[in-house]
């Protein structure tokens, strides 16, 4: 899988960046003439490399004047869930000039970093399968239109890890650090009510780093130390969707110190409490979800998590883009009628 890994790695850093002859000629020979792409509400489904190319690589060409994919994770190993195969995971940001409307979502005119969660299937050294988390409320929060009404943690760009090895790493212990996760995974799940707290996450023989860094989409944001995931992320969502199932995942893989995991849907339950300024809908749900790992001595370090709010919030019966382009007509309105100083 190596050898795929790195020509995968190449074609997406070249096909994002490529005129129209080279897109056509990249896109035949890396993706498989019955490849399907699921990407993030909006965007949905397309299958076969012109759906693709039309429905995918040339919008993000056209709203990101010159863009370029700037990767932060990028791991391949072998499926450990039922699908099997080989699979390649990554963390990236699209990045450019946001020049022109994107998913219906009004440009900025400056630099924006699109961040994005990726799986991909690898067949005979072309993609077959592809799976996507565009992480657009923060697309419309850089373009100075969050379209959420409440934050919890930090609002910033995802980083790479600390140790800089997430691109291509290299070593023979993948098995061992999707272990530890599995193990984690296993655990999170039951927790206690009053403190959302969960066995064996935390402490000498925990599975969490005492510095753990976790870095959500926007809406959550990131935040550090087991303390602050728990007041910035767990739990208000534990709070709005306290029966929520997990772990429902089609693909989990393992590289050197990273692993990575992930479910279309991966989480279902019931809105069932307030949650990011939307009051209960009592109405049953669907995420998909993304997590990223880096492990270091036994432990998680740090990890990053991409989840389709775009989704989540369609099933609530909340456009965000609408409400995002609503409120910058409204700020068109105020800078329109300010008295001049």
């Amino acid at each position: 899988m190596s050898a795929s890994k790195v020509q995968i790695h190449n074609f997406l850093n070249k096909v994002i960046r490529a005129d129209d002859a080279a897109l056509r000629g990249l896109c035949d020979r890396f993706i498989h003439p019955g490849c399907v792409y699921e990407i993030s509400h909006p965007l949905g489904r397309f299958e076969g490399r012109r759906a693709i190319l039309n429905g995918f690589f040339k919008p993000l060409q056209t709203a990101l004047r010159q863009v370029r994919r700037r990767d932060e994770i990028f791991i391949s190993g072998v499926n450990r869930r039922a699908e099997g195969g080989d699979w390649i995971a990554a963390v990236t940001h699209y990045l450019g000039s946001f020049d022109d409307d994107f998913c219906g979502i009004r440009s900025s005119g400056k630099l924006a970093f699109l961040r994005a969660g990726e799986f991909y299937r690898v067949e005979n050294g072309q993609i077959t399968t592809a799976r996507i988390i565009l992480d657009l409320p923060d697309l419309m929060r850089q373009a100075g239109r969050n379209p959420f009404d409440t934050g919890l943690g930090l609002e910033t760009l995802f980083p790479g890890p600390a140790t800089h090895d997430g691109v291509l790493p290299t070593g023979a212990h993948g098995a061992k650090t999707l272990d530890l996760v599995e193990a984690m995974l296993g655990d999170l799940h039951v927790y206690d009510p009053e403190t959302a707290g969960s066995h064996g996450q935390t402490g000498e023989t925990g599975y969490w780093a005492d510095d753990m860094l976790w870095y959500g989409p926007c809406g959550i944001g990131s935040n550090y130390r087991w303390d602050g995931f728990v007041n910035d992320h767990r739990r208000p969502f534990l709070a709005a969707f306290p029966d929520r199932k997990g772990g429902n995942h089609y693909c989990r893989i393992g590289d050197a110190d990273y692993a990575a995991v992930s479910g279309w849907p991966s989480m279902t339950m019931t809105h069932q409490g307030s949650y990011l300024g939307i009051p209960p809908t009592g109405q049953a749900l669907t995420l998909r979800v993304m997590d990223f790992y880096r492990c270091a001595d036994g432990k998680i370090a740090e990890n990053w998590v991409l989840l389709d709010y775009m989704d989540l919030m369609h099933q609530m019966g909340v456009d965000l883009i609408a409400r995002s382009n609503a409120r910058s007509a409204q700020e068109g309105f105020r800078r329109r009628n300010d008295p001049i100083p």
